[in-house]
């Protein structure tokens, strides 16, 4: 295991997608940069995916992270919402693909377990968990960013390369493990 390296975690969504990087030092962790992508200012579905896939590549040009942390979508009643939610995690994971980062998906519970020891923690819980591990002070205004955050880190906690969890190196890696998604 790499002694040292950049996770890059995203909570996707169509609204509002929360990003942040932690750098790993050994043992240690600090944050880097944590953030929201706005997109409800954007009209069509098709222009926010555009947004997701451009932010993400700009964050991984900027800070180069070896791995990439996203979270799953959940399954809620609402189909429609769910489908948007995936297509949005989709071009995330594909920008990181495009650049030959490895990407790791963990459920919501799984990510709140790892942070506060409880898989049901709210947002606002993991947030202040994340305040004391990183030893930020100033509180995002959206928790989303924290969201964000909290996958990196909880890909962080995972210690050595989880064989359970997806990783792709790039889509000929992904073909190669998937060839029935490809019609």
């Amino acid at each position: 295991m790499k002694t040292e390296r950049i996770i890059l975690g995203i909570d996707p969504g169509t609204t509002i997608m929360g990003y942040g990087l932690i750098m790993q030092k050994g043992t240690q962790m600090e944050l880097m940069v944590m953030g929201v992508l706005k997109l409800n200012k954007y009209t069509t579905q098709a222009l926010r995916l555009k947004k997701i896939f451009d932010r993400t590549t700009e964050l991984i040009r900027e800070y180069h992270p070896d791995e990439l942390a996203i979270e799953a979508p959940f399954f809620g009643k609402n189909v429609q919402s769910m489908l948007k939610l995936g297509r949005a995690q989709g071009v995330a994971i594909a920008a990181a693909l495009n650049n030959n980062i490895p990407m790791f998906e963990y459920s919501p519970k799984k990510i709140k377990q790892s942070i506060t020891g409880n898989g049901s923690a709210s947002k606002e819980q993991v947030a202040a968990m994340l305040k004391t591990l990183l030893k930020f002070d100033n509180q995002p205004e959206h928790l989303d960013a924290t969201d964000g955050v909290a996958a990196a880190v909880c890909h962080f906690f995972q210690g050595k390369i989880d064989t359970s969890q997806s990783s792709y190196t790039g889509w000929k890696a992904f073909l190669a493990e998937n060839p029935n998604r490809v019609k």
